[in-house]
């Protein structure tokens, strides 16, 4: 693998443009070759506005030196998206689904810090759905792995792939909580963390993409959440996107005292299942 140090973070939406702009000649497959570089990114320091607006939105409390467990995505998301830009990797951007995260925290991450993020594509598998690419993100400081995390994206399409049939859906959790969701969680989201892909910001973008009304980050709603769930400094964050929050939307907050937590709507469908641990412990996902 090549390591490729960039002087500046990309911008995500000429990405996400290019990516749409080349999608028609992608061909999804587990057998397909995917860019083999890792890109570096040195001397990132924080936008200390950008990350209250990301507090407030997903509801941690402002104004703490320790990053949210879950904002280093948003530091490497725009490595991410050239990654998954670039001609080299075969999955289609438009339809391309978040499926899963895990966070590791080993540390505390100063506000104030000085980081350097490194992002590649760790491989390709075959799913019942069709291929899912697995990206990793790093992060470190003074030399030293601080945070890492590692998810999965599936561009759906025929295959042969018979897999397991999926899993009989689990008794809901306790009910902590009921969230309204507003319309406009999505263009806040994406001002607070530069993820402004259409399907998150208007009915009329997120109709091109064939939802009826704009759907939830699903990263914001890990965050969320975590931030109502409560991760330790040293943490372990898993998560599962298993369907889209369409807003507005009303939604239960889940949790039991093993560290799971879940998101379900009015009609009890599961959107969102996972948990947080202190690193070290046995997570019962």
């Amino acid at each position: 693998m090549t390591t490729v140090t960039l002087a500046a973070a990309p911008a995500p939406a000429p990405l996400l443009a290019r990516g749409v702009l080349r999608s028609p000649f992608k061909r999804p497959s587990p057998e397909a070759g995917f860019p083999r570089a890792r890109l570096v990114l040195p001397g990132v320091r924080l936008d200390l506005a950008r990350l209250a607006a990301y507090e407030r939105v997903c509801g941690f409390p402002t104004g703490d030196d320790a990053l949210p467990v879950t904002y280093p995505h948003v530091l490497g998301f725009p490595l991410a998206m050239r990654l998954m830009s670039d001609r080299a990797f075969p999955l289609p951007l438009p339809g391309l689904v978040h499926t899963s995260i895990e966070i590791t925290g080993h540390t505390p991450l100063p506000a104030t810090g000085v980081y350097e993020l490194a992002v590649h594509v760790e491989g390709l598998a075959p799913h019942r759905r069709g291929t899912e690419a697995t990206v990793v993100t790093g992060v470190r400081a003074d030399g030293e792995v601080v945070w890492e995390s590692r998810s999965t994206y599936l561009a759906r399409h025929r295959t042969d792939v018979s897999g397991q049939s999926p899993a009989a859906p689990a008794p809901p959790l306790p009910v902590r909580a009921e969230w309204r969701l507003a319309g406009d969680v999505g263009r806040r989201y994406g001002a607070a963390s530069g993820d402004r892909n259409p399907i998150h910001l208007h009915p009329f973008t997120a109709r091109l993409f064939g939802f009826p009304r704009a759907i939830a980050h699903g990263m914001w709603t890990v965050a969320r959440c975590v931030a109502a769930h409560g991760v330790p400094d040293r943490a372990v964050v898993r998560a599962w996107f298993r369907a889209p929050v369409l807003l507005p939307a009303t939604l239960s907050y889940g949790a039991d005292g093993t560290g799971r937590f879940e998101l379900r709507g009015p009609d009890g469908r599961l959107h969102l299942s996972g948990g947080a641990w202190p690193l070290g412990a046995e997570a019962v996902g």
